[in-house]
C-alpha cells in the first residue's frame, strides 16, 4: 500500500512539473504573440499607406484616351511648328 501511495506521490509531482512547464511555455507564446499582433498591424498600416499613395498616383494619371489625345496634339504642334519654320527658312532665301 505504501509503494501505491509513492507511486501517486511520484505521478502527482510529475504532473505538477508538466503543468509548471507548460504554464511557461504557454506564457511564452502569449508574449510572442502578442509581438506578433504588434507586428502585424504595423504591416497592415504600411500596406493601408502604400495603397492610398497608388490610389492618388492613379487618380493623376490621364484616362488612357486623354494621352492618346494629348500625343497626338502634341504631333501635331510640333509638325506646324516645323512647317512655319522650314517656309520661314525658304521665303528667307528666295526674298532676295
Amino acid at each position: 500500500m505504501i509503494s501505491q501511495f509513492q507511486a501517486l506521490s511520484e505521478k502527482i509531482d510529475l504532473l505538477a512539473e508538466m503543468t509548471a512547464t507548460l504554464r511557461r511555455d504557454n506564457a511564452l507564446l502569449r508574449q510572442s504573440n502578442a509581438v506578433l499582433r504588434a507586428e502585424n498591424g504595423a504591416y497592415q498600416e504600411l500596406v493601408t499607406e502604400a495603397q492610398e499613395r497608388i490610389s492618388a498616383l492613379l487618380e493623376n494619371l490621364p484616362a488612357p484616351a486623354e494621352t492618346l489625345n494629348a500625343t497626338a496634339a502634341a504631333t501635331a504642334a510640333a509638325t506646324v511648328i516645323h512647317t512655319a519654320t522650314a517656309t520661314a527658312t525658304t521665303d528667307d532665301r528666295a526674298a532676295p
